[in-house]
């Protein structure tokens, strides 16, 4: 039975944006599993499976419902143990935790702040009605200032890439030779910017962008198939 993955959309349904869907879509593709992408607006989330979770991704695989990207790829990873494994044993899952937490804490208020204008453009009137509110609650300013500070706090975010950058001189991905989630944590959140904002953020000629050109190529260029914001 093909797996059902909701998806965060906004206007366009074609158009998935949220980097935690991203990751549950590299990681059904990692474990070769055929899944159906339910495109899902901001106020179409509370009726997702019957209120199974205030966020996506949602999974239902069969009769299992599973909410939350990691617990979804442990979910995976247990359920499917024959299928190529996302951590590489147990402890690969705790590496996964940190890279996880470093994504949050260092990759994702920059970009999610740099984006947060074009997120805003790209979706429908009521959507946009409340992201405004919801986001502005969060920072406590209206949208377009938060967005204002990208450019200069860009040198800054990718300095902050330096322990990505100086790991990728040993090895092509974060699970070593071939990619394991950590590197679908990192590659979620940037293809989250990168299908929603015309926003440079890597530098040309970086490792880090060679890397991301690599996972954009990665399950048949799962990632590709959504095209560039521009």
């Amino acid at each position: 039975m093909t797996i059902l993955l909701y998806e965060l959309v906004g206007a366009d349904p074609a158009r998935p944006f949220s980097p935690h869907c991203w990751k549950t879509a590299l990681s059904l593709a990692h474990k070769g599993l055929e899944y159906q992408s339910c495109a899902t607006p901001f106020g179409a989330v509370p009726g997702v499976e019957a209120g199974a979770s205030k966020t996506v991704p949602v999974i239902r695989d069969g009769d299992r419902v599973v909410a939350d990207s990691f617990d979804i790829a442990l979910y995976l990873e247990d359920t499917y143990p024959d299928r190529p494994s996302l951590f590489g044993g147990e402890g690969g899952r705790a590496m996964a935790r940190f890279i996880e937490r470093w994504s949050q804490l260092t990759v994702h208020p920059f970009l999610g702040a740099a984006a947060l204008t074009d997120i805003h453009a790209r979706l429908a009137p009521d959507d946009q009605a409340y992201f405004r509110a919801s986001r502005e609650k969060r920072y406590g300013k209206p949208l377009e200032e938060v967005s204002a500070g990208r450019d200069a706090g860009l040198a800054a975010f990718r300095a902050g890439l330096e322990p990505l950058r100086s790991m990728l001189s040993y090895q092509p991905f974060l699970g070593g030779a071939s990619p394991l989630y950590p590197d679908y944590i990192v590659a979620g959140a940037f293809q989250w910017v990168r299908v929603i904002s015309p926003f440079v953020f890597l530098e040309p000629g970086d490792p880090v962008a060679a890397w991301f050109e690599r996972c954009l190529d990665l399950h048949g260029g799962l990632l590709r198939r959504v095209p560039r914001a521009v």
